[in-house]
């Protein structure tokens, strides 16, 4: 049985316990035994870390926490609700994951959500698989900017998050950049009236230097080599093997075509 079956019979709830554990029980409106918790760890092949385990923690937190951020300017609008249906419909989620991922947003949205319980959970069954966050976090920018802007309150949260996962401020701006150079390539392809299927969106040059993280003076060694860490940090087969849930390959797919549409902007600009 892969881990969305387990996850849809309840077997993790038990396995991880926790807060991520508990909103799994109650988005499969299971209550779970703090004693039974602590069973099934027999299996070393589940123990914290397994791959499996945290494809299901990931998947759970993922969509908690967006819940928990489209609130954070007090109302949750139309534009956020359909990022969140958009990401679902990237992953082809069945009618069952579907309703388990919309009841893991309402949860929260809710006033008792612990969000600091749950994102470190969470980096704590990730391990040291930093990659694995950072696409994290890339997710929820992704659904931040569902409405076309970051609020403040968003931005705090967003930040509380990256604390709570040891993150760096700038590794946020970064992935911010990302974010919204991808939405800009979005809104192109989307309103462009030219017929060149398969082109490359633009988007702007300065947007490209602070995606790829480097400087407009740095040379063809630096830049490349800022490439190719950016390009490993979201390899989809990468990710899936740390944890991703493989539902969720488009989306780190997508991320990788971003970086490489920076790249030969830059080598462009720069006659490389």
């Amino acid at each position: 049985m892969n881990w969305w079956g387990k996850l849809l019979g309840g077997a993790f709830g038990f396995l991880i316990g926790g807060p991520i554990g508990a909103l799994v029980g109650a988005a499969l409106g299971h209550n779970f035994d703090n004693g039974l918790k602590k069973l099934q760890h027999e299996d070393g092949n589940m123990s914290p870390g397994a791959q499996e385990r945290v494809q299901a923690t990931f998947f759970t937190a993922t969509f908690a926490t967006m819940g928990r951020l489209a609130k954070a300017d007090g109302k949750v609008t139309p534009d956020e609700i359909r990022m969140a249906e958009n990401i679902m419909s990237q992953m082809q989620l069945s009618a069952e994951q579907r309703r388990v991922a919309i009841e893991l947003f309402n949860l929260g949205k809710g006033d008792d959500f612990d969000l600091q319980a749950v994102v470190e959970q969470f980096r704590g069954e990730c391990r040291r698989r930093t990659n694995l966050m950072r696409m994290f976090v890339e997710i929820q920018l992704q659904a931040v900017y569902a409405d076309g802007n970051m609020h403040p309150a968003e931005e705090k949260l967003l930040e509380e998050i990256c604390g709570y996962l040891k993150f760096p401020k700038f590794m946020l701006r970064q992935m911010e950049v990302m974010v919204r150079a991808g939405r800009a390539a979005q809104n192109e392809r989307q309103h462009s009236n030219r017929s060149a299927v398969g082109r490359t969106p633009a988007m702007p040059l300065p947007d490209a230097y602070k995606l790829l993280g480097v400087k407009t003076s740095e040379g063809k060694a630096e830049v490349k080599r800022a490439y190719r860490k950016l390009m490993s940090q979201h390899h989809p087969d990468k990710l899936v093997a740390k944890g991703l849930p493989p539902e969720m390959i488009k989306l780190a797919t997508e991320k990788t075509q971003q970086i490489k549409a920076a790249y030969e902007l830059i080598k462009e600009a720069k006659g490389w």
